[in-house]
């Protein structure tokens, strides 16, 4: 529940700020934040790859007798990957400025570079306590980072202020750090480390780290392409059109991101201690369960799309609707793709999820390329749905080779969710009694 709520509210105060900037920003400058955001987010997922993947596997595998060391090499190798990331920002920003023609990007980067050195013990903190299975602290966190963030915007927006993108930058560093004090009074109790570096540990999650981290930036790559495409063989106004309709897919991925910090701790102790079908048939009720969750909102949107866009950016954006209805059928491929990587990591294989992440990120960036030079932006929708299709026939294939996994049995899951849906909801109405 603390997983999910720190989802919602995390997409609610985003959903907001986005509402409020789309409304205040020319489409260009709407399309260059989209871009900045789509490159820091693809950094904070490296992260995620190579320290958060290896702490919350080892911790539940190994936390009994090594957890002080796991500890401290986590932290090592973090504040190495900082460092790495501000390296990045300083120079590799000027080329992604030039690449997608929009000067403010090199300064958007170097503010940046700040900002990554507060989350660097922000998410460290987080990861700790999401492998030790409390998720009260990283709920609470995101909760005033975004709200922070949110309400500023809101201020800008209702008094009518004048401001720049930089100006938006810049209150991060403000939100986050405020993030971190409330992380850290929380990740506190977990908080004890060895007086000297294991460096077989730091080993021990650089292996495991390596491959989750390029599984993560491939998958991120993979996820941001068609906009980054379009950035570039487009225009920044093209990628702020787009942006709305994955804004719609994002809300439907709410259950599908909830579910992901609680399933790979316990699935990785459901393998270690049960072996490969558990975590088959923990795949099997999760992405049934999440499946379940979001067909009902896939099937509204395609009803109503002309009203949710309206909703949402207003009229000038319902040139998007015939985009609205291609993407919002990614929701329908986005929870075996994300539980496929679950598992594979949690069942100790992330060698093999790396290359099937980066086969699947040149499969997109091909078919994206193929498709929005033949259709424009909507090109960009049709290159990712095949690509998420044809990764979906694979990945199960895989699964089931692999741990066991039937397919079948996640589309009985689903109708067993519905069954046991309307027989809660249908034993809390209250029956009337005869005259």
């Amino acid at each position: 529940m603390y997983s999910f709520l720190e989802k919602g509210s995390g997409f609610v105060f985003n959903f907001g700020s986005f509402y409020m900037l789309v409304r205040s920003l020319s489409k260009e400058d709407m399309g260059i934040w989209v871009l900045f955001i789509a490159v820091c987010a693809f950094l904070e997922v490296s992260r995620i790859g190579l320290i958060q993947n290896g702490l919350v596997k080892y911790i539940s595998s190994d936390g009994e007798t090594s957890y002080r060391e796991i500890l401290s090499a986590s932290f090592l190798l973090n504040i190495a990957l900082t460092i790495a990331y501000i390296f990045f920002l300083f120079i590799g920003g000027q080329f992604l400025s030039n690449l997608w023609n929009a000067d403010i990007l090199t300064t958007l980067f170097l503010i940046y570079a700040a900002t990554t050195v507060v989350l660097m013990p922000l998410n460290q903190f987080n990861y700790i306590q999401q492998a030790n299975m409390d998720f009260q602290g990283i709920f609470w966190a995101g909760f005033v980072k975004q709200a922070l963030f949110f309400f500023y915007v809101l201020y800008l927006f209702l008094f009518d202020v004048k401001f720049g993108l930089t100006d938006l930058a810049i209150f991060q560093i403000i939100a986050y750090g405020t993030g971190l004090v409330v992380a850290y009074f929380f990740a506190k109790p977990y908080l004890r480390f060895s007086k000297k570096i294991d460096w077989s540990w730091v080993k021990k999650l650089l292996d495991f780290g390596k491959y989750s981290v390029g599984t993560n930036l491939s998958s991120m790559l993979y996820k941001s392409m068609d906009k980054m495409m379009l950035g570039s063989m487009v225009s920044g106004a093209a990628v702020a059109v787009y942006e709305i309709a994955i804004k719609v897919t994002n809300l439907l991925e709410i259950p599908t991101l909830s579910a992901a910090p609680v399933i790979f701790p316990k699935s990785a102790q459901n393998a270690a201690k049960n072996g490969l079908l558990a975590a088959a048939s923990l795949y099997e009720k999760s992405v049934g369960l999440i499946l379940a969750l979001i067909l009902p909102g896939i099937l509204v949107v395609q009803l109503i799309p002309e009203l949710i866009i309206t909703l949402i950016a207003g009229d000038q954006y319902l040139d998007t609707i015939p985009l609205l209805r291609f993407v919002v059928l990614f929701s329908l491929f986005t929870p075996f793709l994300y539980q496929t990587g679950i598992t594979l990591e949690s069942v100790g294989k992330p060698k093999i999820n790396f290359y099937f992440t980066v086969v699947s990120f040149f499969l997109n960036f091909l078919l994206n390329a193929l498709f929005i030079t033949q259709f424009g932006i909507v090109g960009a929708a049709y290159g990712t749905l095949v690509t998420y299709f044809i990764v979906f026939c694979a990945g199960q294939v895989m699964l089931k080779k692999l741990v066991g996994v039937e397919t079948g049995n996640i589309f009985k899951n689903i109708i067993d969710f519905y069954k046991q849906g309307f027989s809660f909801v249908k034993n809390r109405i209250p029956k009337t009694q005869p005259l």
